[in-house]
């Protein structure tokens, strides 16, 4: 006998069904938003926010710094390619000039006819005006095929020079690639880090950027900067790690005494001056008003003089931090340098035990 079973019962049915499911389901994700926020990811921790943020920054340091390499050879590729197509275009128009003089004397030959030499001498009434006409005809014989040999010369220079063009363009166009990489990723840095700030309640983010303003040596800062401007002022006096300290004296007193000019001036990335700089930016600077180039970024500054132990340093010094040498400053003695620190942080004197120490140079 076959099994009865209770029918079972919907009380909804077709488009009575599908209303009820959607507001099923709605409450559901009502229930849910509602329960997340309850539920919200706590605020970081200041410090925290602080620790990374100083992460961000040092990226964004080491970015600028190959940025600033990048556009280095951006701009040398650019003057040698200039320096290629203008030369080209010299050349080109040597050898139109050339080849005008070719047509001039082919059209002239067209225009007068030829005849068989030895015709005519033997139509000529005058053998002694044969002879010199056939002597000049020789020379013009001469300049012509001097300005073939010139053409063709001409020709070969500017194929080169052509093909030359094309090598650097290509060159060009590859450091451009990466200057534009650079620049997007210290940009990142810089928005990251901005974003990571915005997560701070607006007066841990009041005192960590007075903090940043201000550095963590501001109360010796004031005092220190006003001195000879040399690097002689009483602050500088301070022992040095591994002795006392002497006084900077010519290039060294100059570039100490440009860097001092500069204090208070805002951090820009990429910035070599007047109004604003940055670390390697500064450094270049100062040297440069001591009468000395140095190269752009902190990785070639570190190699353009002699290297120096810590226990050595001397004011003028350039003195670099974290392991990819990624900032510099200029040491003015007493375990102290002028630097740029970082957005938001202007030019100022600061311990150079602040950052990790990675060595230093002294520009001879």
């Amino acid at each position: 006998m076959a099994a009865h079973r209770k029918p079972k019962y919907f009380p909804f049915g077709g488009q009575a069904a599908r209303t009820a499911a959607t507001l099923a389901l709605a409450s559901a994700a009502t229930a849910t938003v509602f329960q997340g926020t309850g539920h919200a990811a706590p605020r970081p921790a200041p410090a925290q926010v602080r620790a990374q943020v100083d992460r961000l920054y040092e990226e964004a340091e080491a970015a600028t710094e190959k940025y600033n390499g990048a556009k280095e050879q951006v701009d040398r590729a650019r003057a040698a390619f200039d320096r290629l197509r203008d030369e080209a275009a010299r050349r080109t128009e040597r050898l139109n000039r050339s080849r005008d003089a070719l047509g001039a004397i082919a059209t002239a030959q067209y225009r007068s006819g030829t005849l068989d030499p030895t015709l005519q001498l033997a139509f000529t009434s005058d053998p002694d005006d044969y002879l010199e006409r056939a002597s000049l005809a020789e020379k013009i014989g001469d300049r012509q095929a001097a300005t073939i040999t010139e053409v063709r010369r001409e020709i070969g220079a500017v194929q080169r020079l052509r093909a030359q063009s094309e090598d650097q363009l290509r060159e060009l166009r590859t450091h451009e690639t990466e200057l534009r990489r650079q620049k997007t990723t210290v940009r990142s840095k810089l928005s990251a880090a901005r974003e990571l700030l915005g997560q701070l309640d607006t007066k841990d983010r009041a005192r960590y950027e007075a903090d940043v303003a201000a550095g963590d040596d501001s109360a010796t800062d004031a005092g220190s900067t006003h001195g000879s401007g040399t690097g002689a002022g009483r602050g500088d006096q301070d022992p040095a790690p591994g002795g006392p300290v002497p006084d900077a004296t010519g290039r060294a007193a100059e570039a100490i005494s440009f860097a001092r000019a500069q204090i208070g001036k805002p951090y820009v990335w990429g910035a070599t001056g007047p109004s604003s700089y940055d670390c390697s930016g500064l450094t270049q600077a100062a040297w440069r008003a001591a009468g000395v180039t140095l190269p752009r970024t902190t990785y070639t500054q570190i190699n353009a003089g002699h290297r120096v132990s810590r226990a050595e340093l001397a004011p003028g010094d350039l003195v670099f931090f974290y392991s990819g040498v990624s900032h510099v400053g200029l040491y003015i003695g007493g375990g102290r340098m002028i630097h740029a620190p970082r957005p938001g942080a202007p030019v100022r004197i600061a311990p150079i035990d602040q950052m990790p120490f990675a060595g230093a140079t002294r520009i001879s």
